[in-house]
């Protein structure tokens, strides 16, 4: 398998269109949920369909995006919420982009600066077992300090303006009481390089995916303090972007990709297959992240900090079960009404339309002749039965009530979301 470093030379593939390719380029970001991508292509999923994978390691969301975009990508991996906001039009290059294959659940964790966890300790009264509500509250308690005082308020890190990092950050801050626009800095900031950032002092705190938070909590910088899980934990992480035209143009390869990923994802769920993934994740090619930590977080075994406090989190990373593969439309209108929540669309049955055409669970049932038995649209589809955090249910047919609905969110005229970068 060839790879490639993001700044590398690489030209438009050289297909006719209509033409069935064999090599896929595919663009992924170094984390842990690019675990089927890479097990696809380093055990052999993808070369039992007659694929061969040609991964291409970047250092920014925008990168992939935008390499995908101008036909660099055949394939990329991507946060779930990049394709809707692609068919909606959002952001600095939006291309029509789809998802045919969900890479999974979970990954995701919100860590806070050791110094302001303390603070939080202090004013908040939390105990080392808080749960991420109480810690929510907590922290909304010390920036009312902050404010009184007139001190500088905290800024945090998350990935990208259309991630499920930035809503779910949005999500916690504001079930405590905290208005991501009003009372904290939300910037951007590439995963690798949140535990430097957080170090320096160039962020208070980040929500990004795994290994990154463990590798702040190791070196005694962090304090994971949330985990996706704790938020919804049936949301949608990164997904297997491709343009609409490419997918149209090659049927038979769409076809194949998803077969292996579902097989690679399956392997992947399998816990007698973990030490194989951790080593494959670990190269210097794809995470370049010690081997001990990427091995922990497979387990959902969690070092919350440097002082020895742990937490053991079950399905913290779903990569195949519990239909975890399966591009809900349900999924995508949550995403969309939450990007209505925080300023960034506003919501129209032509948005709700885009929003939902993102995720095609037609191509994957083409593929494997199987999915949920229930409505693509329906609340069950959406996965609403697991609990969010702050009690709302979300119904896709209310979207406009369920936004209204939360006391804390944008009004027009507010700051959005953070820049791109």
């Amino acid at each position: 398998m060839n790879m490639n470093e993001a700044g590398s030379s690489l030209g438009a593939p050289s297909r006719i269109a209509g033409t069935e390719p064999k090599l896929l380029r595919a663009g992924f970001i170094p984390l842990v949920d690019a675990s089927v991508l890479i097990a696809a292509a380093e055990f052999g999923f993808a070369a039992r369909e007659g694929l061969t994978l040609d991964l291409v390691k970047d250092v920014s969301w925008a990168n992939v995006r935008d390499r995908l975009a101008f036909r660099q990508f055949d394939i990329a991996h991507m946060l779930s919420p990049m394709p809707v906001a692609a068919q909606l039009g959002l952001g600095s290059n939006p291309s029509p982009t789809i998802t045919p294959f969900s890479l999974g659940r979970g990954g995701n964790a919100i860590t806070l600066s050791t110094r302001l966890f303390e603070r939080m300790q202090q004013v908040g009264g939390i105990a080392e077992t808080a749960t991420a509500l109480e810690n929510a509250q907590a922290l909304a308690a010390v920036i009312a300090a902050m404010k009184e005082q007139g001190e500088p308020l905290p800024t945090f890190g998350v990935t990208y303006p259309f991630s499920s990092h930035n809503y779910e950050f949005r999500y916690w801050l504001a079930a405590g009481g905290i208005h991501p626009d009003r009372d904290v800095k939300l910037v951007v900031v590439p995963p690798p390089m949140t535990s430097d950032a957080l170090a320096a002092g160039a962020i208070d705190g980040f929500c990004v995916g795994a290994p990154w938070n463990m590798v702040a909590s190791e070196r005694g910088v962090g304090r994971i303090v949330a985990a996706k899980q704790d938020i919804w934990p049936s949301a949608p992480e990164k997904v297997v972007g491709m343009r609409p035209d490419w997918a149209e143009n090659h049927p038979q390869t769409v076809a194949r990709l998803v077969t292996a990923l579902d097989a690679a994802a399956r392997w992947c769920d399998n816990p007698d297959n973990r030490d194989a993934l951790a080593e494959a994740l670990a190269d210097q090619r794809f995470l370049a992240a010690p081997v001990h930590i990427i091995r922990q977080v497979l387990a959902g075994e969690f070092s919350l900090d440097a002082k020895g406090n742990r937490r053991v989190i079950p399905n913290y990373f779903q990569f195949h079960e519990g239909h975890a593969n399966y591009p809900k439309p349900g999924h995508a209108l949550w995403i969309y009404s939450q990007m209505i929540r925080w300023g960034q669309a506003e919501g129209s049955e032509k948005g709700m339309a885009a929003a939902a055409g993102a995720y095609r669970p037609d191509l994957y049932r083409a593929a494997l002749g199987t999915g949920p038995a229930v409505d693509d649209l329906s609340t069950e589809g959406a996965d609403v039965s697991d609990a969010f955090m702050d009690d709302h249910v979300f119904d896709p047919s209310a979207l406009s009530a369920y936004v209204e609905g939360f006391s804390v969110r944008t009004k027009p005229g507010l700051p959005t979301s953070p820049d791109e970068a």
